[in-house]
């Protein structure tokens, strides 16, 4: 299939040569073409230019994209997105004052989650996980990162991995997996975290490992879930697997997860809405990327990652959606990177950014997507016409995208 866009406004996130990640002042420069066009075959970007230099090129679907601005997909290197039902309830219940904490203690949030996707067949579950991910590619994402540790048993957590990996292989998006058995201890070892921990090591990582359902390893490391200690001797074995940490950590407390995270090499630390300069220096030199989730702290009204603080170090930093049933409900990459804009004070460049070139190197990826780039992923956004890209994180509440091509289909039909 070639595929030919043309009198593109502005075409974003243009790198002749790739890059792996940016940091720091890098983040401000988000280089493009004006009245370009691209020129996808195959699934792959193949070439792209001005129009003034449009070669004679054959294509068996032409695209006229005066007005509008062309830009690669989001990279969600963050997600949940393989669930059983919801938890609207929690929502009623901290508008009503409860915090996410005392709603866990109750017996809600995650093992809430965690009894209802046990119930709830591999079909059904894949039913309802495809229509989330058909409505975050309609939005704009070509690549997403899919956690389980909403199984907290054996079997449930291998059930949601294979979700996760079927729906990568019927979908044109490419889909990274993350075994997260260390999300929650369940009742049943409510008093016994070690034994959890112990079950997680022994029982279901070489599970995991073996039918090769997980590329990255993660645990949420914060009070009343899992210690630094734990991190450590879960992240030690994992190594032996073979498996990339990615790590919650510092969502509600500092207590050293980020530190432990950069030790054992892990590919990024989650959350960050509690910051420390200890965890800046231990970032500092590391190749681990900070991932800030803006969505999450918009809807439990928690602080936003200092986004700031850490690009002004010099640091590289992503944006990601934390889609999940507790905390964050949406899937919207282009509400992310609005509210990384309004609420976290980046400038629409570092946004767009941390959501496609460094959301890709969280997710390992961005050897293939994250840019406009020769041999890469032919995954694009087509904007309706606006005015310039600030508009996109300007005008956050409207859909302004007209089309999606995911590794070169066409995912929306022009309006």
């Amino acid at each position: 299939m070639k595929i030919l866009l043309t009198h593109i406004k502005e075409l974003l996130q243009v790198r002749d040569t790739p890059v792996e990640r940016l940091c720091g002042d890098q983040m401000k420069t988000l280089p493009t073409i004006k009245n370009a066009w691209l020129y996808l075959v195959d699934g792959k970007i193949d070439n792209y230019g001005t129009m003034d230099a449009l070669p004679n090129l054959e294509a068996d679907k032409l695209i006229n994209c005066s007005g509008r601005t062309v830009l690669p997909t989001w990279c969600d290197s963050h997600s949940h997105l393989v669930y059983a039902g919801n938890r609207e309830q929690e929502f009623v219940d901290r508008i009503n004052g409860l915090s996410y904490q005392e709603i866990a203690a109750n017996g809600g949030g995650i093992i809430h989650s965690a009894k209802k996707l046990q119930a709830t067949s591999e079909q059904d579950l894949f039913s309802q996980s495809e229509n989330r991910l058909n409505e975050v590619m309609r939005l704009g994402t070509g690549a997403i990162e899919i956690k389980s540790g909403y199984g907290l048993t054996l079997d449930a957590e291998l059930k949601m991995l294979k979700v996760a990996k079927k729906l990568g292989e019927k979908h044109p998006i490419k889909v990274q997996t993350t075994f997260l058995g260390a999300h929650a201890v369940p009742p049943e070892f409510k008093n016994n975290k070690q034994g959890y921990l112990d079950h997680i090591c022994n029982d279901m990582l070489p599970k995991v490992a073996d039918e090769k359902l997980a590329t990255f390893i993660d645990i949420f490391c914060e009070k009343g879930y899992f210690t630094v200690a734990d991190t450590y001797q879960l992240l030690a074995v994992a190594k032996k697997y073979n498996l990339i940490p990615k790590i919650h950590v510092n969502q509600f407390n500092a207590i050293g997860g980020v530190e432990a995270g950069v030790q054992h090499q892990a590919l990024s630390v989650d959350h960050l809405e509690v910051l420390t300069d200890n965890d800046l220096l231990a970032l500092k030199g590391s190749k681990t990327m900070p991932v800030a989730l803006p969505s999450c702290s918009y809807f439990l009204s928690i602080p936003y990652t200092p986004a700031r603080k850490i690009i002004d170090a010099g640091l590289p930093l992503a944006l990601a959606t934390d889609y999940n049933p507790g905390s964050t409900p949406s899937g919207n990459m282009n509400f992310v990177v609005a509210t990384a804009c309004i609420k976290m004070k980046l400038t629409p460049e570092e946004a767009i950014n941390a959501a496609t070139i460094n959301g890709a190197y969280a997710m390992d990826i961005s050897g293939s997507h994250g840019s406009i780039s020769k041999g890469k992923s032919a995954s694009v956004i087509i904007t309706k016409e606006i005015p310039s890209y600030a508009y996109l994180p300007y005008s956050f509440g409207s859909n302004l995208i007209e089309q999606v091509i995911i590794n070169g289909q066409l995912m929306i039909k022009k309006i």
